[in-house]
C-alpha cells in the first residue's frame, strides 16, 4: 500500500500532498490529498499499475474522458487527470461527509449502463 502512495505522491509532485488512503474498489484506489497552492482538499483516484494492463486501463481512461464531459449540479466534477509512467489518475473535489469509495462516480455508472467493461 505504501509503495503506491509513494509512487502517486512522486507523480503528483509538489502540487498535491497525499494525506491518507480512503479506500479502494475493484479497479482503483482513492486518496485524500491537499491541493497545496489552493489549500483545499481533493480526492485522487488512481488505477494501480498491476491493473493498468489491458481492459482496466482502457475502462479507466474512458471513465476519465466521460467524467470530464459531464456537467451537472449533482455530479462531482473532474479537476484534472494525468498519466505518469504506469500510473493513471484523476483529481476531483472532496466533499465533506461524502464517501468516494462506496459511491460510484457518474462516469462509472454510465459505463456500466452501456455495458463497457
Amino acid at each position: 500500500m505504501a509503495e503506491l502512495r509513494d509512487r502517486l505522491q512522486s507523480a503528483l509532485g509538489d502540487a498535491y500532498r497525499i494525506e491518507q488512503e480512503l479506500g479502494g474498489g475493484g479497479m482503483s484506489r482513492v486518496f485524500l490529498a491537499e491541493e497545496v497552492r489552493l489549500s483545499r482538499q481533493v480526492v485522487v483516484k488512481v488505477l494501480p499499475p498491476e491493473l493498468a494492463a489491458g481492459v482496466s486501463a482502457d475502462r479507466f481512461e474512458r471513465e476519465i474522458q466521460l467524467a470530464a464531459k459531464l456537467q451537472h449540479p449533482h455530479i462531482v466534477p473532474l479537476l484534472t487527470a494525468a498519466a505518469r509512467g504506469d500510473l493513471l489518475y484523476y483529481v476531483m473535489p472532496h466533499f465533506f461527509g461524502q464517501e468516494h469509495t462506496t459511491h460510484p462516480t457518474a462516469a462509472e455508472l454510465l459505463l456500466d449502463a452501456v455495458g463497457v467493461t
